[in-house]
């Protein structure tokens, strides 16, 4: 995966200098996000089967947290789209194909919509109803997934091990309320949608686990919630990291008001930088050992409520480390830090979004250490 990450890091300086357009649009710009599927970014972790480059979830963290540090929304619809490619591996094979790189994949994984069974002159199929939220990358997307219930015509759940759980759509057959104005991450359109009786063929729904026949994979026994939650902390460790480099450099240059040496011969500021750059080194590299550790049990067994814990402890630790080292460094520099054209500010505002997405919420924790005393032993939300 070294190409991949060759190519993000020559991405930088346009995602750098595009970053207010981002923000203005509320997407990626269509052509940045084409160029980003026509490099990989969106099926990284994808087995070759269903049309990725079979990567792993640490590839899929190092290439999002490198984009981070130029651009958060970039970084995000990297791992929302790559992670959204997953559910091609519980669809028929005519869908699979036409899920392959380079098309632009998004989803919801909760279940926030129904399927009803109903054939039609074009063939077996099924009745969606829904409404999806946080549907980021989906203005960019050319099929949108959206996890539902399979229920009867009375509205009663189907319980069957043969049961449709996603349906993919077609950006013309649901709607797309334009809703996502928000303080940060503004350019990853991040919006509902909403299916109002839309038929598809049965082709176009996925059933059992998102891994189908190829739920042995280990990107498919990787902790799902951990494949959903670490690209999050790696996206705010890539910022954070953005953010310390950021202060450093203008240190040199900024005299502060009132006084007569520059920023960068303050006391105060030494210690910062070195106790926050510290403490982010650690937060990562917890994080990306929990990883490790855990990929490599996945090529021989299924993940169990240790790994879970360990993941999305980690994961949460990261996060609430890059938020408190965004924190200090926005606020260590002054005035400077508030101007557009002040990556800080950027930052700033998009970790404070990032870290409100339920797979880093306080709760984690709190569900952690129940299970860590004995009073939890499914712990279903980890």
């Amino acid at each position: 995966m070294h190409e991949l990450l060759t190519h993000a890091q020559a991405l930088l300086p346009e995602l750098n200098e595009r970053s207010q357009e981002i923000d203005d649009l509320r997407e990626l710009p269509q052509d940045l996000a084409d160029k980003m599927a026509e490099l990989g970014f969106y099926h990284v972790i994808g087995p070759e089967q269903i049309g990725g480059l079979g990567g792993s979830t640490k590839d899929l963290c190092e290439l999002v947290e490198l984009l981070a540090t130029a651009n958060g929304s970039a970084a995000w619809c990297a791992f929302i789209s790559a992670t959204s490619h997953l559910n091609a591996g519980s669809v028929p094979d005519s869908q699979r194909a036409k899920m392959h790189k380079p098309s632009i994949i998004s989803g919801v994984f909760a279940p926030s919509g129904t399927a009803v069974y109903e054939e039609s002159d074009e063939g077996p199929g099924y009745r969606i109803n829904g409404h999806w939220k946080w549907g980021s990358s989906s203005r960019n997307a050319e099929w949108i997934c959206g996890s539902l219930r399979e229920v009867d015509k009375d509205g009663k759940p189907v319980e069957s091990e043969d049961a449709v759980t996603r349906a993919v759509f077609r950006p013309d057959e649901i709607d797309m309320p334009d809703n996502w104005h928000v303080s940060g991450l503004k350019g990853t359109g991040s919006g509902d949608y909403h299916a109002v009786d839309v038929w598809l063929p049965a082709e176009r729904l996925g059933k059992g686990s998102r891994g189908g026949d190829l739920s042995e994979e280990p990107i498919y026994r990787f902790p799902l919630y951990g494949t959903l939650s670490t690209p999050c902390g790696a996206i705010a460790l890539g910022m954070a990291r953005a953010s310390i480099a950021e202060v450093i450099e203008l240190a040199k240059e900024k005299t502060p008001q009132g006084s007569r040496r520059t920023l960068s011969q303050r006391p105060i500021l030494h210690r910062d930088v070195a106790v926050m750059d510290t403490k982010l080194r650690a937060a990562r590299a917890l994080l990306y050992q929990t990883i490790d550790e855990i990929w490599e049990a996945m090529q021989v067994r299924q993940a169990n409520l240790d790994d879970r814990v360990a993941i999305r402890t980690a994961n949460t630790h990261a996060m609430n480390t890059s938020v408190e080292v965004i924190d200090r460094m926005y606020s260590i520099v002054g005035g400077s830090s508030v101007f557009n054209n002040s990556c800080l500010q950027r930052h700033f505002r998009d970790v404070h979004v990032a870290s409100q997405h339920m797979m880093v919420a306080e709760t984690v924790m709190e569900l952690a250490g129940r299970v860590m005393l004995g009073l939890d032993d499914e712990a279903a939300g980890l």
